[in-house]
């Protein structure tokens, strides 16, 4: 399975709607976060606010540079609570925000080279709508467009795309009249976390995109990657088809528990072997969603697993860039902040 082409190397795998944030920006949960994710949090977000370019991105010698990439240490930040107008971090937000929107095609609504790069771009554009205040955001900048807009454009770039795809799903280019499970989970992910911002999305994609998870599902809970066939025991695929059935509030489907029953019955098998980082990042979710006293259990692991993997910088070493490890392990690990409205359950 490939990841994207954006990873490299083969890698498989209308107005101020708020959105429904569990609490105000900056304001932790009132459950005690484990003093080792604390510390493994704290020391990722400060390598990757020393690591941001000025224009807002992320290029540290891995191949996520893009508003994908740029996503998705976005969210690491939000994910934890950190208040993204007045916060310490406020700064490293307001600018990797503004990239995202400024690389976004103004008459498509695609984000990035990908249609990977589009899906993370848009989950960091819903988790941010609504919680950054655009009176800062932009200071003495004319915006190209506000969040609403983007994100209001990047849905229709991706419904368009949806449209033109004859599985009723995604693949790397818009226009791409194949699919894969995996690009398709980036952009549903991104989907789903619109509509819950307010944004209107069509119960027609969404129900689209379940029809094609429920095809590449098996009877024993694996997911294929593309074409006919393929189940594998692919952890990363298991758990982006159980996290799209629980948010697009498809729990009662048989390929819901099928996928639960697949990924709790596999907890000690340590974010699989090809694609850890990108595993981590969607078992954690899945679980969470699916099963939580699963996730506890898992989540010790994780912990234990992560520890050793962070460098004195406070960068994680895995197969890929740093920036794109520590923001996949930073959000494997947020789960224990149950912040961002995608992590409701």
């Amino acid at each position: 399975m490939r990841l994207a082409v954006w990873l490299a190397l083969g890698l498989m795998v209308a107005g101020w709607a708020v959105p429904a944030w569990g609490q105000p920006p900056g304001v932790r949960t009132g459950e005690v976060i484990p003093r080792d994710v604390r510390e493994m949090y704290d020391r990722g977000l400060q390598y990757l606010a020393s690591k941001q370019d000025e224009n807002g991105t992320w290029s540290t010698g891995g191949p996520e540079a893009g508003p994908g990439g740029t996503g998705l240490a976005l969210l690491a930040f939000l994910a934890s609570g950190e208040d993204p107008n007045y916060g310490i971090y406020s700064n490293v937000i307001r600018k990797a925000l503004r990239s995202i929107v400024k690389e976004q095609d103004p008459t498509t609504g695609i984000m990035g080279s990908s249609m990977y790069h589009h899906g993370f771009g848009m989950l960091a554009l819903a988790e941010a709508y609504g919680a950054v205040d655009e009176r800062a955001l932009w200071g003495g900048e004319k915006p190209p467009r506000s969040l609403a807009e983007a994100l209001e454009l990047a849905v229709r770039g991706a419904v368009t795309s949806q449209k033109k795809n004859p599985l009723g799903a995604w693949r790397y280019s818009p226009d791409a009249t194949d699919a894969d499970t995996s690009v398709s989970g980036a952009v549903l992910v991104g989907l789903l976390a619109a509509r819950n911002a307010g944004i209107e999305v069509p119960d027609e994609a969404i129900d689209k995109a379940i029809r094609y998870y429920v095809s590449m599902t098996s009877e024993g809970g694996q997911v294929a990657y593309s074409g006919i066939g393929g189940f594998d025991d692919s952890l990363a695929r298991a758990s982006i088809g159980c996290l799209v059935y629980a948010l697009a509030r498809r729990k009662d489907l048989p390929q819901f528990a099928a996928t639960t029953k697949f990924l709790t019955s596999r907890l000690e098998d340590g974010g699989g072997s090809a694609y850890p980082e990108y595993t981590r990042y969607y078992q954690a979710q899945a679980l969470f969603q699916a099963d939580v006293a699963a996730w506890e259990k898992w989540n010790k692991l994780l912990v234990r697993q992560l520890k050793p993997l962070q460098q004195s910088d406070g960068s994680f070493r895995g197969q890929w860039g740093p920036a794109f490890n520590t923001s996949m392990s930073l959000l494997a690990l947020a789960l224990n902040y149950k912040f961002l409205p995608i992590y409701e359950r």
